[in-house]
């Protein structure tokens, strides 16, 4: 049996472009035992999957081979030193960037306006434009070396290149003094200021599009009070024990609230604005805001564990995927900078050969170097992820991956789970039938039967009576019921399969409850049944308005449930799905998944339970309920943190918007490349106008991409 592989995370120093990315990426995925691997420039992080047996340090060399290095990965200290990285970088590139414009501009001065011109004007603007090319463009010129030494190329090294050879070109014109020759030496200067100045709002665009899981981060409190007026860090806060939080306070941990009551504000980890109320038995998420009353939570969860811990794993998994159109543009930055470099040196060659025209042959050969930088196109699928699935979490929804906004296109049915989708999944019971009397005493069994069951239905009954007896030989049979022995009498409690026989008039009676749109349920002894438990789960508030909702995006709605057919009906056209599906037990729920997309239906999957996830990881788009099951979630491709069924509809139209304007950037950045580089061969674009143009065609991308920040849903 071979084992299931393992996933590992890299956090990579000396990345400069998109192309060293899929250098990389390259790279590791012909590493024997790795499976596939994800290297995202705008995150700086690898993301490997490999077989158990793979040493982490074949992985390092790997990635050092290329002249790029690992840095240690405390899971810990990720985040914190993921965002030092990051300023340090935009730190740096400002700081370069800001010498290189003190001196460019008087360079380009003295280089375009002839009324500034003095006798020898040449040599001050060789030194001017020196340090910017040498030192502002050192970046450029070290990372370009690191790829030669290793017989590779990047972006950089197309910029190195033609910093360099205008620098070059122009020594020889000013120390031999060449007939006619033209100096380049503000070109070069300027290429590096303008290349440096995108570089720099890439990186702060960067930086700022993950705000949202940085604020995510930053919500945990660093000190706990615990009952009994103790404090201790929080790292030491363990699962069993009780803190207290005060009114205005922040929630240690996720917990269950044991003494008081209080609303709390769980807007930053949800979405949802509307503070809720809780009190002894309420479950509560660690960094939301007690915003009244002091209550006592006892810990269920601590460190990675957290709801908080998961939303930032599962984002920065997402942040660091890739979608299916970014593979055609990976693929084209691969070949783009040799290709790139050889359609230069083409067109010096038959510029030289054809007009002899030296001047004009350089710099038309250069401002092809300048021109081809794919930087665009690099940026064009990474930062829009970023972008997009940071809005995601701001609003509550969790996007997996850069693969599930493209399978959101597809999406033309949605099949919704009932209980605790969109109804609220607390039943309660309502009405016990018993047309032969016994009616508390087959309840006490029944309840203490339910009470070893995790079902829903069988909590309410469980709830409903305070006397529990002791019970042995429990089986749980999944989609029909329970049975057991209860105080030595075989008891059986779930649908009317269960049982042979009825007591006289039971099965009219519940089945007038069934047309009312309860669930019932039957309870007896010795395969006969005595009694009926009527069981009631109410409706979420805004379930009708998130049906509308995905309607209005020609979708359709079917309601998948193992309840009866006549409740499923009822609460089907109370909420107004196109279908329903009822009586389907929980292990045939990825089989209608499959049905369906046999008759060439592009399925999405709403479930919040354990018996969800096999459908939920069948559909084409999985999505979890977040008040669901972990098992859940993880089966999922996308998480409602929150819990509100009208957030799927704003989930797949963020993912939509998200891969509209993902399409957006490669188009322009591919029609940009596409025109701009001709123009540049046939000698209509200068080299200073080439890395204007290629520093704005980045801006657009980071501009069209930063849209999503406005995402309102």
């Amino acid at each position: 049996m071979s084992l299931k592989p393992i996933q590992t995370q890299l956090d990579i120093e000396g990345m400069t472009c998109t192309a060293c990315a899929s250098k990389i990426e390259r790279k590791l995925t012909a590493v024997s035992g790795v499976e596939s691997a994800n290297v995202n420039f705008a995150t700086r992080t690898a993301t490997v999957n490999h077989s158990t047996g793979l040493p982490q340090d074949d992985l390092h060399s790997a990635i050092a081979t290329l002249g790029y290095k690992v840095k240690p990965n405390d899971a810990d200290a990720h985040q914190h030193n993921h965002v030092h990285d990051n300023r340090n970088w935009e730190t740096e590139l400002l700081r370069r960037a800001t010498v290189a414009i003190v001196l460019t501009i008087p360079a380009l001065l003295l280089s375009m306006v002839p009324a500034l011109q003095f006798e020898g004007y040449e040599l001050a603007v060789a030194a001017l434009s020196t340090p910017v090319i040498f030192w502002s463009g050192w970046l450029f010129h070290k990372a370009a070396a690191v790829s030669l030494r290793h017989l590779t190329t990047t972006m950089d090294t197309l910029v190195s290149m033609g910093t360099l050879s205008s620098w070059l070109w122009s020594m020889v014109v000013v120390v031999t003094s060449l007939d006619g020759g033209h100096i380049y030496f503000e070109t070069g200067a300027v290429i590096v200021t303008l290349i440096l100045l995108g570089k720099w709002f890439e990186a702060r665009a960067t930086r700022r599009s993950g705000d949202a899981i940085r604020a995510l981060a930053d919500l945990s409190v660093k000190t706990v009070i615990l009952k009994g007026g103790r404090q201790i860090k929080l790292d030491e806060l363990a699962v069993g024990m009780q803190f207290v939080v005060a009114p205005g306070e922040k929630i240690a941990t996720d917990g269950t609230v044991v003494e008081g009551h209080s609303s709390v504000d769980a807007s930053m980890v949800t979405g949802e604005p509307v503070p809720v109320e809780v009190g002894v038995g309420d479950d509560v998420i660690g960094a939301t805001i007690n915003t009244n009353g002091s209550i006592v939570v006892e810990a269920t969860k601590v460190g990675h564990e957290t709801m908080l811990a998961q939303i930032i794993k599962l984002v920065e998994q997402a942040q660091g995927s890739k979608a299916h159109v970014q593979r055609l543009a990976d693929k084209v930055s691969a070949v783009f900078v040799p290709v790139a470099i050889a359609t230069s040196v083409a067109t010096l060659t038959i510029w030289l050969a054809v007009t002899g025209d030296t001047n004009q042959a350089f710099t038309a050969a250069v401002a092809v170097l300048i021109i081809s930088c794919p930087c665009a196109l690099g940026l064009a699928t990474p930062l829009g992820i970023l972008v997009g699935t940071g809005r995601g979490a701001q609003l509550g929804i969790i996007i997996k991956g850069g693969e599930v906004l493209e399978d959101t296109r597809s999406i033309d049915t949605v099949v919704l789970d009932k209980t605790g989708t969109i109804t609220q999944g607390r039943m309660e019971l309502s009405k016990v039938i018993a047309p032969a009397g016994n009616q508390q005493e087959l309840l006490d069994l029944a309840g203490s039967l339910e009470a070893k069951s995790e079902h829903p239905v069988g909590s309410a009954i469980a709830k409903s009576t305070s006397k529990h007896s002791q019970v042995t030989d429990f089986v749980n049979i999944v989609g029909s019921g329970v049975k057991g022995t209860v105080d030595g009498q075989a008891i059986s409690v779930g649908k009317r399969s269960l049982f042979e026989n009825l007591v006289e008039g039971l099965e009219q009676q519940a089945q007038v409850a069934e047309a009312e749109g309860s669930t019932v349920v039957f309870a007896g002894r010795n395969q006969l049944a005595e009694v009926a438990l009527v069981v009631k789960d109410t409706l979420k508030p805004t379930s009708a308005k998130a049906i509308a909702a995905l309607k209005n995006q020609d979708l359709k709605t079917i309601l998948l449930t193992g309840d009866n057919e006549q409740t499923a009906k009822t609460v089907g056209e109370a909420v107004g799905v196109n279908q329903t599906i009822a009586e389907v037990l929980p292990q045939d729920k990825a089989d209608v998944i499959r049905e369906l997309q046999q008759q060439g239906k592009h399925v999405a999957m709403v479930g919040d339970g354990i018996n969800d996830a096999p459908a939920l990881a069948q559909a084409n788009l999985g999505i979890a309920i977040g008040t669901g099951t972990d098992v859940a979630i993880a089966a999922s491709d996308l998480t409602i943190v929150n819990g509100d069924l009208e957030a799927v509809s704003t989930a797949i139209s963020l993912a939509r918007h998200t891969l509209s304007i993902i399409k957006g950037n490669l188009f322009w950045a591919f029609i940009y490349n596409a025109a701009a580089i001709p123009l540049a061969a046939f000698g209509i674009l200068n080299p200073m106008i080439a890395s204007a143009a290629m520093s704005l065609s980045s801006l657009f991308v980071i501009g069209n991409s930063l849209r999503l920040r406005n995402f309102k849903g």
